[in-house]
């Protein structure tokens, strides 16, 4: 929910993916994008920022020159008296060196205010409040604020993500010449996310970018033909990477992962390739003994590759996620929490083939989890529940999407869960009013989403005002929500953003 204030407009919001679109920008990247790095604001609406009180009067006061608000990213262009490029709504991370920018002297105003709006010391404590999308636009204003806004510290968390088509100029003569990537080393981007990209681009990357050997942790490729011994070569040259994404990419083996992975990996992703399966977690689990985190989506892989980690990395492994293994059963779960016993993190979702007795085998062996997602599993029943609240008690996330057998009673089992923080229901078809009186005393719940919850009424909903710690309240699809329920959320929850 928004509160605008008067004669404001709701700044528009950004992709739920957090990818930040960036226009043509003239001898650079044609186009690209940032993506914030962590998952923490997935479902969130975009808010208005709010603007910092440090502006001088003289300017706050002038009526030729717009007061600052983050209802536009281009408001502080504006106070500068610079016009933004033509359609540059929304900027790009790199901007062309050579391209001509507005000097101090040149910006309107008396000299102090002039000098207002270059003082660096103003303007590291501004910046802040803008978004990546707006840094990027307001890096094109002068070179006294683009200097600022390229340090390290304000990019910190962001991805660039570049398609091949971004990598390269095509010349007078129809050659190709790869772009500079000067501007995203001036900022210190240690991750990268390569959509698209071939083994020979991958090599051009390497050579082109001033930190790629030792200076880039992450690197992420998605829909790339990288080969096997695109994959070799790329980990043999960036001796930095820790970080490895691979989604979408099948042209690489298995035997590619096993000329390929380092023991310096820590954290790997594998999903949709359709060259994994055994052998491959044979291959992490042989090749990578400080593996903390793995993510794994692959449709082939069974039971048996769940019992392949070694003791290393039972006792380093913090975090797994197998999401749409459909051919891991129960067994495979035993496998699982007999060799990774210090999990914290686990994903089970699309896991279908595991029922109650799974989940009991994860409650009982895994005391340690304070995160645990078994969205998508339909033979999941309100027993599982059961198990979840009499061990789990470190728990502060549980996502139940689609879970369709679970009904009021389950809820009841959960409401002696005092850790619990995050809890997701949704679409699950079979709970009622009922069901959320259960929650009411769930005094730790600060995130509850009852999306697509068909049997919900709205008398049901307005209780949830007793929750007075909620901090987000997801109720899209939500057939008993309605716009006096909102109107009363906003009165009687104010701290808590109510998704409509």
């Amino acid at each position: 929910m928004s509160n605008p204030r008067n004669g404001d407009t709701k700044p528009p919001c950004l992709p739920r993916n957090g990818l930040v679109k960036i226009p043509t920008q003239p001898n650079s990247l044609s186009s690209a994008s940032i993506t914030k790095g962590t998952p923490a604001m997935k479902n969130r609406l975009c808010q208005p920022s709010s603007v910092p009180a440090i502006l001088s009067p003289a300017l706050a006061h002038r009526s030729d020159l717009p007061i600052p608000s983050l209802a536009s990213p281009l408001s502080l262009a504006a106070l500068a008296g610079v016009s933004s490029p033509p359609g540059a709504s929304l900027v790009g991370l790199n901007t062309s060196e050579g391209s001509e920018q507005p000097s101090p002297e040149r910006l309107p105003g008396s000299p102090s205010e002039r000098q207002l709006a270059v003082d660096e010391k103003i303007l590291n404590r501004l910046f802040w409040y803008f978004s990546a999308c707006e840094k990027c636009v307001l890096a094109q204003v002068c070179k006294a604020w683009r200097r600022v806004l390229y340090q390290p510290k304000f990019w910190v968390g962001l991805t660039p993500v570049l398609h091949t088509k971004e990598l390269y100029n095509v010349l007078p003569g129809g050659e190709k010449e790869f772009v500079s990537l000067q501007g995203f080393a001036v900022r210190g981007f240690d991750g990268f996310c390569l959509v698209g990209v071939s083994d020979l681009d991958i090599c051009e990357f390497i050579d082109n970018y001033p930190l790629s050997k030792k200076g880039v942790k992450s690197i992420s490729l998605k829909r790339s033909t990288i080969t096997d011994a695109g994959l070799e070569v790329m980990l043999e040259q960036m001796q930095g990477v820790v970080r490895l994404e691979l989604s979408g990419c099948n042209d690489f083996t298995e035997a590619g992962l096993w000329s390929s992975l380092n023991a310096r990996i820590t954290a790997l992703s594998v999903s949709d390739c359709i060259n994994v399966a055994d052998d491959a977690i044979a291959a992490i689990s042989q090749l990578l003994p400080n593996l903390t985190e793995l993510n794994l989506q692959a449709y082939h892989v069974t039971d048996t590759a769940l019992a392949y980690f070694t003791a290393k990395q039972g006792y380093t492994t913090h975090t797994l996620r197998l999401n749409s293994c459909w051919e891991i059963t129960n067994h495979g779960v035993v496998n699982m929490v007999h060799s990774l016993p210090n999990l914290s993190v686990l994903s089970l979702s699309g896991c279908s083939k595991v029922t109650d007795d799974g989940v009991e085998l994860v409650a009982e062996n895994l005391r340690k989890l304070r995160s645990l997602d078994l969205s998508w599993c339909p033979r999941i029943t309100d027993m599982a529940l059961e198990y979840i609240a009499c061990d789990l008690h470190k728990l502060e996330e549980l996502v139940l999407d689609r879970c369709v057998r679970i009904t009021d009673t389950g809820l009841s089992y959960l409401s002696t869960m005092s850790s619990l923080r995050s809890l997701y229901l949704r679409w699950c078809c079979q709970v009622q009013d009922f069901g959320l009186k259960h929650l009411l005393n769930m005094g730790s719940l600060r995130l509850l989403s009852l999306a697509g919850c068909p049997l919900l009424t709205t008398t049901g909903l307005s209780g949830l005002v007793q929750l007075q710690e909620l901090e987000e309240l997801e109720l899209t699809n939500c057939p008993g929500a309605t716009p006096e329920l909102f109107k009363y959320f906003s009165q009687h929850l104010p701290c808590c953003m109510v998704i409509e």
